[in-house]
């Protein structure tokens, strides 16, 4: 506020100039008999913005009783100073209240004055009514005897942070006065930055009394911060000191933004001096809207010429918001006063015994007090500043005009209202023509350095410090960032593929950002932490960012924020592949089912119709035939390659180990999903993982492992073929970078992200860094031939062995129990191998009756030779019989045969080959045959002794 020269004879002006107007108006009521109603002012009458105040509530009453002729009641002022001081308006409060019995008070000036005076009147019931204390902290009061006839600071911080939403800006510095009127709108305006994903690294705070180093001092600090965007909130002499170092130091250059609260707006554009507006030109501000009408345009030119009657020596005042609600506040207290009626305007004091005039035990208690809190709440009418009325003993707050600090004076760029939100121009009905919630919605704004180009709101320090860029140690994985340090040269190099990202998108970016990479280690070299802990560092501001393959998850984004991610997204699982069309012994039997099987190859001829039946379904048959061709074709042709396990339940019901990589954030989602932590191996890199995979669960290894998809991806470039990908088992975002709450960075390089995301420079950095090891398109089940080997007839063969053994046991035993007597003991002196030999020679020539056999004997007898054979079969001889005497007609012969039903014939055939003694050979022979014949021993013994000479004789001369 405007201070007033302090000159000796003005308070004895002032003096004879209120006992003046005090004589008319009781002169007047007595003269009308109208009731006088004692009401009090205190003010700081040493600052222009009270004179202001009390030119125009002695007007409201005058306009207000002109055209009011008739009402009975006529408010008489007693005005006291408060000399800028807390104690003393509760001083002048209380001596007009106990000693003058006002029916009601206008003012105090500040809103720390207002928290003791609000006191005063609850207790002595004396409504309180202040058209200048505006801080949202008197409203925790909640007296019902104090009525703000002005708007509360909070109900601009939504047109301040809707700027900020329509210009992009993420950062604010609030620069307040340190007292209540400061103090008392911060947390109103923290929350309404922080709707708009707005934040506040930093509170300025400055002194009522600061002298211009300590500001200088304030100001060079915020210098040498990144946020540019400043929100000045204090009274209106400390403020232009601000601006005024402000534009020394060269922060109302370019790329700084400054905005006013209404308090330093209405001040400063209501009546523009050259000297301030040319310190703060571009700054925007905001200010109550306050529709032209002609009745306000009337009353600015009474105004001006009264005020100057009033006060000669201020002839550069001008007429503001607050001078206007004071004139609508005296005359909503003159339609209430005469509202209530004048029937208890008496007090009710209590017995004491103390003269003092500050006693507040003296403090009476006004009987009209309710009456008058009631009209005034149900007052409405249309005043100067538009309609009013009170809403819970608060102003009801109207529209606010957004303003822009050019020349000498301000222009408006734009509206603001609590329904339509930012809008270029108002009606008649204050209701929005155009509104889109962004900066087109206001007129062009010329900001600090006359540019129109609007400032992106932060800055590097002008210290030229570089950005403080944290990346993870790490052994394994090391395509994604790899830390190598030089010991001779004690440098260090951080390369791969995160950090190639990251430098494409800083060079995608408008502006120069100067970083460089501190690799997130202990002295020795090792990690110093989990990514957590590196990502914490952020918040503690240890980082200004983190670079690396960093995952954006929710619990890490409650202390920093993420840019837009730049891989895949998820966590997924790792698990061997198997062939899922396995080549075993009976993969012949798959093409078809059990019953098709049945179905296709059971069927009963059993008449001519079934035989017609049995020609239709020929052509079943032979489709099933050639389907069943191609489906065995491809069962075993064909390599069907299908992972292990597919559910991560199956897992955990199994009890089997699986694995995550060393300080992953997996493990915490492993936990929830119900895995018990004994069963979680660690791995540190992509070899690593293989050999736990390939060993298996219960034997050392694991059976899946599980890592965010681009980890995965990696892995799968280098083993595709022994292993798959299960779909995301856990939705989490990809790789962001990491900066500050709030950063302004942030949206910027998110942008810069999508620019490198969607062009080719990406695919040129992933192919630089996983392209030579990219031999999988994809981690599909994979889908090869194969070549057949016997396994994959095994089936076949087994059966057809097992049948043709099953036929060759079958028969020799037949055989064996037919031939039985054969090896049976015939003769001691017979060798085992004998009987084996002759047994043999009966086997071979086992089957007579068969084509070949007839063939042959046909031959022989008709004295023919089959071709190709040179004699006769020498296995088959025709012996005599009459050797044996008294047996057989000496002319007879007989045929001996082996075969089991065979008959006696006149010729016997012996099997002989190469004999070595032909009498001894034939003797065993004819021995054999005649046992096969049933002879027995004795009757040959009993012929060898009676006829071996004749027999043997006989044999000579049968064989020449």
């Amino acid at each position: 506020m405007k201070k007033i020269p302090s000159k000796p004879y003005l308070s004895l002006v002032f003096f004879f100039l209120y006992l003046k107007i005090w004589f008319i108006e009781v002169l007047v009521a007595q003269n009308t008999a109208t009731i006088p109603v004692n009401v009090g002012v205190v003010l700081d009458l040493e600052f222009l913005d009270a004179n202001i105040g009390l030119t125009c509530i002695n007007m409201a009453l005058s306009d207000f009783y002109a055209t009011h002729g008739d009402y009975k009641t006529r408010l008489v002022l007693t005005t006291r100073d408060s000399r800028n001081d807390v104690v003393g308006a509760a001083a002048a409060a209380l001596d007009l209240i106990k000693n003058v019995e006002v029916q009601a008070l206008i003012g105090p000036t500040t809103s720390m004055q207002a928290n003791f005076v609000i006191e005063l009147g609850e207790k002595a019931q004396v409504p309180i009514i202040s058209f200048s204390a505006s801080s949202p902290s008197l409203t925790s009061i909640r007296s019902s005897y104090f009525f703000r006839a002005t708007h509360d600071d909070s109900a601009q911080v939504n047109a301040i942070s809707a700027l900020f939403q329509a210009f992009g800006w993420r950062e604010a510095v609030p620069i307040y006065i340190d007292n209540e009127y400061g103090q008392g709108v911060i947390p109103y305006l923290t929350d309404a930055l922080q709707a708009v994903d707005a934040r506040v690294p930093y509170r300025s705070v400055i002194s009522p009394s600061a002298t211009d180093d300590q500001i200088v001092a304030e100001l060079y600090k915020l210098m040498t911060m990144q946020t540019r965007v400043f929100i000045v909130h204090m009274f209106s002499s400390l403020g232009a000191r601000v601006f005024s170092k402000a534009k020394e130091i060269g922060m109302m250059s370019g790329g700084y933004v400054w905005i006013m609260t209404d308090g330093l707006t209405a001040e400063f554009l209501s009546s523009p001096n050259a000297s301030i507006t040319n310190t703060m030109q571009g700054a925007l501000g905001v200010k109550p809207y306050v529709p032209r009408t002609k009745d306000l345009e009337t009353f600015r030119i009474r105004w001006k010429r009264k005020f100057q009657q009033d006060n000669p020596d201020l002839d550069d005042a001008g007429l503001n918001i607050f001078g206007l609600w004071a004139y609508d506040a005296a005359t909503a207290l003159a339609l209430a006063v005469e509202k209530a009626g004048t029937g208890n305007l008496g007090f009710q004091k209590e017995n004491v015994t103390s003269n003092s005039s500050t006693d507040l035990s003296a403090l009476g208690v006004s009987l009209n007090g309710p009456n008058l809190v009631q009209a005034l709440s149900n007052i409405t009418f249309k005043g100067l500043t538009g309609d009013y009325l009170f809403d819970n003993g608060q102003l009801r707050s109207s529209a606010f005009q957004i303003m822009n600090v050019n020349g000498n004076g301000g222009r408006t760029i734009g509206f603001w209202t609590q329904t339509e939100g930012i809008v270029k121009t108002l009606n008649s009905k204050n209701h929005m023509t155009t509104n889109s919630g962004s900066n087109s919605d206001l007129s062009t704004v010329i900001w600090p350095g006359d540019t129109t180009s609007v400032p992106k709101g932060w800055e590097i320090p002008t210290n030229g410090k570089k950005l403080r860029i944290g990346v993870p140690m790490k052994d394994g994985f090391s395509e994604f960032v790899k830390v190598t340090r030089d010991p001779s040269s004690n440098t260090t190099t951080v390369t791969g593929y995160s950090i190639d990202v990251f430098d494409s998108v800083v060079k995608a970016l408008p502006y120069a950002l100067p970083y460089e990479y501190i690799p997130f280690a202990k002295p020795d070299g090792e990690p110093a932490g989990t990514y957590n802990d590196l990502i914490y560092q952020v918040y503690l501001k240890n980082f200004d960012a983190v670079v690396g393959d960093t995952t954006i998850v929710y619990n890490r984004s409650q202390y920093v924020d993420f840019t837009l991610p730049y891989t895949e997204r998820g966590v997924s699982m790792i698990v061997p592949i198997v062939d899922s069309n396995s080549k075993n012994a009976w993969v012949f039997l798959r093409p078809l089912t059990w019953d098709l099987w049945v179905t296709s190859f059971w069927e009963r001829v059993v008449s001519n119709w079934s035989r017609a039946v049995v020609i239709i379904w020929c052509f079943v048959v032979l489709i099933l035939t050639q389907s069943y061709t191609a489906s065995l074709a491809s069962l075993l042709t064909v390599q069907q390659l299908q992972p292990t396990v597919t559910d991560v339940h199956e897992l955990i019901n199994k009890g089997e180990y699986v694995g995550y990589q060393e300080g992953s954030f997996v493990l915490g989602i492993l936990l929830d999903l119900g895995f018990d932590k004994s069963k979680l191996i660690v791995y540190n890199s992509t070899e690593q993982c293989d050999d736990l995979l390939s060993k298996g669960s219960g034997n050392g290894g694991i059976a899946a492992a599980f890592d965010g998809v681009p980890y995965m991806r990696l892995f799968l470039s280098k083993y595709c073929s022994k292993y798959a990908m299960i779909d995301p088992i856990f939705k989490t975002d990809g790789f962001g970078f990491v900066f500050p709450k709030g950063s302004p960075l942030v949206p910027d390089v998110s942008r810069a992200v999508l620019n490198i995301t969607e062009g080719d420079k990406m695919k040129e950095i992933e192919n630089a860094w996983f392209g030579k090891q990219s031999r999988c398109p994809n981690s599909s089940p994979q889908v090869t031939s194969s070549s057949l080997s016997l396994k994959s007839f095994l089936g076949l063969f087994l059966i057809a062995g097992g049948a043709s053994l099953l036929a060759l046991i079958t028969f020799m035993l037949m055989f064996v129990y037919k031939e039985r007597k054969m090896l049976s003991p015939l003769e001691p002196r017979i060798s085992i191998w004998r009987k084996a030999q002759n047994f043999f020679r009966i086997f071979i020539q086992r089957d007579l009756k068969s084509h070949t056999f007839r063939k042959s004997e046909m031959n022989d007898r008709n004295g023919s030779r089959l071709p190709g054979m040179g004699g006769p079969s020498p296995s088959s001889y025709s012996v005599r019989a009459d050797f044996f005497p008294g047996d057989a007609d000496p002319s007879s012969t007989v045929s001996v045969d082996s075969s089991p039903d065979r008959q006696p014939s006149k010729e016997v055939v012996i099997n002989i080959d190469q004999l070595t003694n032909p009498n001894q050979e034939r003797v065993a022979a004819f021995e054999v045959e005649h046992d096969r014949n049933g002879l027995s021993h004795d009757t040959i013994n009993r012929n060898k002794r009676n006829g071996g000479e004749k027999h043997m004789g006989h044999r000579n001369e049968s064989e020449r």
